[in-house]
């Protein structure tokens, strides 16, 4: 887990919270929160300047039944009423140097706004299937014990993590197979309310999974 970022990278994080993104998985279906967005890490003389925050748009609703299990997409995680953007308006982040204890006190502030980001209580109990990006937390010699999945590539491994209601823990029922860091799948199970924080970054929605699926267009 990352623990210190000089401000390019807060800059970019909070891009995130603003900005619309086409972040792509390895077979060129979007998967990510399409309101939250997503970045690549960026170079020291490329940081964005932050922008003001666009109100979120209403996320699509969720998207067929299939085996019993209701399919969503990333933003019918968020509350509509939720603005990851709301603490940090009004600060020009791209004024204060890395070694401004500004911008650590920032950083940690938007950290732990992001980690204690709420979740969706329309949700709780649900049986859901949701696509995603692997972040493997516990692997054996008989496959994946439990993994982060993540809405767009990179996140918690090439870049920060997201806010904790973008970062689901899962724990298959059976471990998952030949799974990589960074692979896509579907994830089907109930969908709980459960705080963990593991090395990767800290979850707020947990799956106990009853099925953990290679990810492909055709099974939209």
């Amino acid at each position: 887990m990352i623990k210190f970022l000089p401000l390019t990278w807060v800059v970019s994080l909070l891009g995130l919270a603003v900005a619309s993104a086409s972040a792509q998985p390895r077979d060129g279906v979007p998967l990510m929160s399409p309101s939250l967005g997503a970045v690549s890490a960026p170079t020291p003389s490329s940081a964005p300047a932050p922008t003001p925050a666009a109100p979120r748009p209403a996320p699509p609703p969720p998207g067929p039944v299939v085996n019993g299990f209701k399919t969503i997409n990333w933003d019918n995680l968020v509350p509509a009423d939720w603005d990851p953007f709301k603490e940090f308006k009004g600060v020009n982040m791209a004024l204060l140097d890395d070694a401004d204890p500004r911008a650590n006190q920032m950083l940690k502030k938007m950290r732990e706004v992001w980690d204690n980001a709420p979740t969706n209580p329309a949700l709780v109990g649900q049986p859901v299937r949701i696509p995603g990006f692997v972040v493997p937390l516990e692997d054996s010699k008989d496959g994946l014990k439990e993994f982060l999945l993540v809405p767009y590539y990179g996140a918690c491994v090439h870049s920060p993590p997201p806010p904790g209601n973008q970062i689901i823990h899962v724990m298959p029922k059976v471990a998952a197979k030949g799974l990589r860091s960074m692979d896509t799948v579907w994830v089907s199970g109930v969908l709980k309310t459960e705080r963990t924080d593991s090395y990767m970054g800290a979850a707020n929605y947990r799956i106990e999974a009853q099925s953990v699926a290679p990810y492909n267009e055709r099974a939209r």
